[in-house]
C-alpha cells in the first residue's frame, strides 16, 4: 500500500504539472515500476495527443513486460483520436496496473478496467482516488452535467469590500494574489463578468506574465442584456489575440449587434431575463468545460441565487476600507436567513505574501 501510494502521487504530480493544456481531456499521469524503479512516465499533455500511458510505456520500452502500471484515471477502452489505451496495456506486457479512479466518460465507465481484467492482468482501483477526484474536478463535473464547472473567485478587503465607495479597487490584493489570478485564468477555458466590470474597470481579462499574454487565454465572456460594452473597451479592441463572447438579449440594439459582429466578437442571444441557467447551457453546448466567475456583487449574486457554484476562490486583503454604501463580494437577493446561509467545505487556507490570505472551498448544496 506504501508503494502504491508513492507511485500514485508520483503519477499525480506528473498529470498536475500540465494543468491548463488538456482541456476538454482531464489531467492524466503515468508512473511505471519495475523491480522497484521507475522505468516510464508521462502525462497527457493535449487533447488529441497521446495520452499519459502511451508516453510512460513508450519510455519504458521492453522494460514494460511484467512491469506495474500506475495511472491516475482509468485506461479509455474506445477509439476517439486515439486508439485505446487500454489495449496498448495488454500489448506492453503489463502485468499489473493501478488507477486511482474510475473514469465517468460512459464511453468508458469500467469498461476499461474490464479489458484490462479480462486480459488476464491485476487491476487495483482507488489508490489516492480523493486526490485524483479533486484533480479532474472540472473534467467529472462536466462529462455528468454538460455544463462547465464554476468557480467564482473573489478579492475583498478584511471587512468585506470589493471595491470604495467611489468604485476604486485597484489594488485591493498585493502583487502575489494577483500573480495567482493570472496563473488561475490560464488553467480555465473562460472568463466571465458583467457589463458594469466591463464599464467600472475596463478590464483585459487575460493571464498575463510581467505584463505580458501568457500562456492558453480563456475566452472573455461578458453578461450585457442591452449591449452597453463601449467598443473603446479592451475586450473589443484586442480580439485578435484573445477571444470575446458576449451574451445579450433581443431587446439589445441591433446596429451595435453588427458593429460587434465585425470586430470579430460572437453576440449570442438568450431568452430575457438573461439567467444563469441559460448562459451555463450554451457555454456548455460551445464546449466550456471550465468558467471563472470574476465580476461584481451583481452578477456573483446570481451565480449563488442559482446554486451555479461549484468552487469558491476568496483572496482576502488585511485591510479596512469602511463606507456602508461599499460593494461586496456577493450581491443581489441574498438568502432570507442563516438557515439557507450556503456553508463551505473541504477548506484550504493559505497567506500570501504579507497581507492577503487566500480561501479556498466548495459550497454545500443543500
Amino acid at each position: 500500500m506504501e508503494q502504491d501510494n508513492k507511485y500514485m502521487a508520483w503519477a499525480l504530480d506528473l498529470a498536475r504539472s500540465v494543468a491548463g493544456q488538456t482541456s476538454p481531456n482531464p489531467l492524466v499521469g503515468a508512473v511505471v515500476v519495475k523491480d522497484g524503479a521507475v522505468v516510464g512516465m508521462g502525462a497527457h499533455l493535449k487533447a488529441g495527443e497521446p495520452h499519459a500511458e502511451v508516453h510512460a510505456l513508450r519510455m519504458a520500452g521492453e522494460r514494460a513486460d511484467g512491469a506495474t502500471l500506475y495511472v491516475t484515471l482509468e485506461p479509455c477502452s474506445h477509439h476517439g483520436k486515439t486508439p485505446p489505451c487500454a489495449d496498448a496495456v495488454v500489448a506492453a506486457g503489463i502485468s499489473r496496473v493501478v488507477v486511482a479512479t474510475l473514469d465517468p466518460n460512459p464511453l468508458v465507465a469500467g469498461t476499461g478496467v474490464q479489458k484490462l481484467r479480462s486480459a488476464g492482468l491485476d487491476v487495483t482501483i482507488g489508490t489516492l482516488e480523493k486526490e485524483a477526484k479533486q484533480l479532474n474536478e472540472v473534467f467529472f463535473h462536466y462529462i455528468t452535467t454538460k455544463r462547465p464547472f464554476v468557480t467564482v473567485k473573489t478579492a475583498s478587503t478584511l471587512d468585506g469590500k470589493i471595491a470604495s465607495v467611489t468604485g476604486h479597487s485597484r489594488w485591493i490584493t498585493g502583487s502575489e494574489a494577483r500573480a495567482q489570478v493570472h496563473e488561475l485564468r490560464r488553467q480555465y477555458d473562460a472568463i466571465l463578468v458583467g457589463v458594469g466590470t466591463v464599464l467600472a474597470d475596463d478590464p483585459e481579462l487575460t493571464s498575463r506574465r510581467e505584463g505580458k499574454l501568457y500562456g492558453r487565454q480563456p475566452i472573455r465572456v461578458i453578461l450585457d442584456s442591452h449591449l452597453r460594452t463601449p467598443m473603446t473597451a479592451r475586450v473589443v479592441q484586442d480580439t485578435e489575440k484573445v477571444l470575446t463572447w458576449i451574451f445579450t438579449t433581443v431587446s439589445a440594439s441591433t446596429e451595435k449587434r453588427e458593429a460587434l459582429l465585425k470586430k470579430g466578437i460572437s453576440v449570442i442571444t438568450v431568452a430575457e431575463p438573461m439567467m444563469v441557467e441559460a448562459v451555463l447551457e450554451e457555454l456548455g453546448e460551445r464546449g466550456i468545460t471550465s468558467l471563472l466567475v470574476e465580476g461584481g456583487a451583481e452578477v456573483n449574486g446570481s451565480f449563488l441565487q442559482a446554486r451555479a457554484v461549484q468552487k469558491v476562490v476568496s483572496y482576502v486583503s488585511l485591510k479596512l476600507i469602511g463606507g456602508s454604501d461599499a460593494p461586496s463580494p456577493f450581491g443581489g437577493k441574498g438568502f432570507s436567513t442563516m438557515d439557507e446561509a450556503v456553508a463551505l467545505s473541504e477548506i484550504q487556507i493559505e497567506q500570501i505574501g504579507e497581507q492577503d490570505i487566500r480561501i479556498v472551498g466548495y459550497p454545500k448544496w443543500s
